[in-house]
C-alpha cells in the first residue's frame, strides 16, 4: 500500500487484541516521495510482535531456527521471538546491556554489550566468548552496532551512549579522550584496529551487497547523516563522503537491500535511499524506529525495532544476499 507524500501522519489503529495489550497489527504506511518507490511496498499491516519492552533494539533473524533476537537495552536483556509459535520469551537476562547484534557466517550471535563494554558471541552451545572490550590497553566506549564480512572481520562502533548514564548501561568515563571509533576485528588473531576515526557518534552499520562500500551512520551530527566508504581487500576504509541526510530526527541502524538501497531508522519510520542517495519514499511507523533486519527463506519479512515495540512486515522486496550467508 504506497501512500502519497500529501497523505497525513499515520495514526495507530487497532485491529484486534485484548485491552491493555499492544494491538496484534497496526495500518502499513508507505510513503512515496519519488517514483523509483512505485512498486516497494507489502501486505496491508504490520504486525506486532511484541510491545512491552522499554527500548527495542539490535534485531537478528536466525533462519535455521526461525526466531528473532533483539535487545530491551534498558531493562537489561535480550528477547527472542518464535516464528513457529509466535510466543516471546528472555534469550538472555542480564545482557550486559546489549545493544547491537547480528549473526556470523557459522550461525553465531554477535553482540554488542554497551553496559560490559564489550563484543561478545554467542557459542552454539550457549557459551559466551569475549571477542574484544580493550584496545591499546583502554576500555572500549560501549559498542554500539556490528556487522560481519565474508572474510569473517567484525565491524562495529563504539559511542558512548552506553557509559553517559546508567539508563542503558553503566555510569563511567571514557578512556579515549571522547574519542569515538568505527572499529575492524579479526577474530582468528584477535587484531583490533581502528577503521575511521572522524566520527562524533558513529551508529548503524551494514555492507553493500558486494561489500565494497560501508555505510555508516553519525546520529548526533547536525543533521544526522549517514556515511560511505569504500572497502579495499586489506579492510582500509577510503571516502567517507555524506551519502544522505536525516530530514525527520536522528538515523539509527541501517540495512540494505537486494538492488543496493539503503533502509534507514529513523524518528519517524524507516527512509529508503536509493543507490545514489535519493530519499525515494519512506515506512512511517507509529513510534521512532532504532534498527531492523530482513528474514524468512526469501529475505524479505521486514522486522523493525521501535520504541517498546518490535513489527513485522512482509515486503515485495528483498534483503542483501551477502557472500557466504543465507539470509541472516
Amino acid at each position: 500500500m504506497t501512500i502519497p507524500d500529501s497523505a497525513g501522519k499515520l495514526e495507530l489503529r487497532i485491529r484486534s487484541g485484548k485491552e491493555g495489550n499492544m494491538p496484534d497489527t497496526v495500518p502499513a504506511e508507505f510513503r512515496l516521495l519519488e517514483e523509483r518507490f512505485r512498486d516497494l511496498d507489502g501486505d496491508f499491516v504490520l504486525e506486532v510482535l511484541h510491545g512491552d519492552a522499554r527500548k527495542s533494539e539490535g534485531p537478528a533473524y536466525f533462519s535455521a531456527g526461525r526466531y528473532l533476537v533483539w535487545s530491551d537495552i534498558p531493562n537489561d536483556r535480550l528477547l527472542r521471538w518464535d516464528e513457529t509459535t509466535g510466543t516471546v520469551g528472555v534469550f538472555r537476562q542480564p545482557s550486559g546491556y546489549a545493544n547491537g547484534n547480528t549473526i556470523d557466517r557459522q550461525g553465531r550471535l554477535v553482540t554488542c554489550e554497551q553496559g560490559n563494554r564489550r563484543v561478545t558471541r554467542t557459542e552454539h552451545d550457549g557459551t559466551v566468548t569475549v571477542l574484544a572490550d580493550r584496545y591499546t590497553g583502554k576500555q572500549l566506549n560501549s559498542p554500539n552496532d556490528v556487522v560481519v564480512r565474508a572474510d569473517g572481520t567484525i565491524w562495529f562502533t563504539d559511542p558512548i551512549y552506553g557509559i553517559n548514564s546508567d539508563y542503558e548501561g553503566n555510569k563511567a568515563e571514557p578512556e579515549f579522550g571522547g574519542r569515538c571509533y568505527v572499529f575492524r576485528l579479526d577474530p582468528g588473531t584477535g587484531d583490533l584496529r581502528v577503521v575511521a576515526d572522524d566520527f562524533f557518534r558513529p551508529n548503524g552499520l551494514a555492507f553493500s551487497p558486494d561489500e565494497q562500500r560501508l555505510f555508516v551512520a553519525d546520529t548526533r551530527q547536525e543533521p544526522s547523516h549517514i556515511r560511505v566508504f569504500d572497502v579495499a581487500a586489506d579492510g582500509v576504509l577510503d571516502g567517507g563522503k555524506i551519502f544522505a541526510e536525516c530530514d525527520y530526527g536522528r538515523f539509527d541502524g541501517l540495512r540494505i537491500d537486494d538492488a543496493g538501497r539503503v533502509w534507514a531508522a529513523a524518528w519517524d519510520g524507516v527512509h529508503c535511499f536509493d543507490p545514489d542517495g535519493t530519499l525515494i519514499g519512506k515506512l512511517l511507523l507509529p513510534e521512532p524506529a532504532a534498527n531492523l533486519t530482513f528474514g524468512g527463506p526469501k529475505r524479505n519479512q521486514l522486522f523493525v525495532t521501535a520504541g517498546r515495540s518490535v513489527y513485522a512486515l512482509r515486503v515485495t522486496f528483498n534483503g542483501a544476499r551477502y557472500p557466504g550467508v543465507g539470509s541472516a
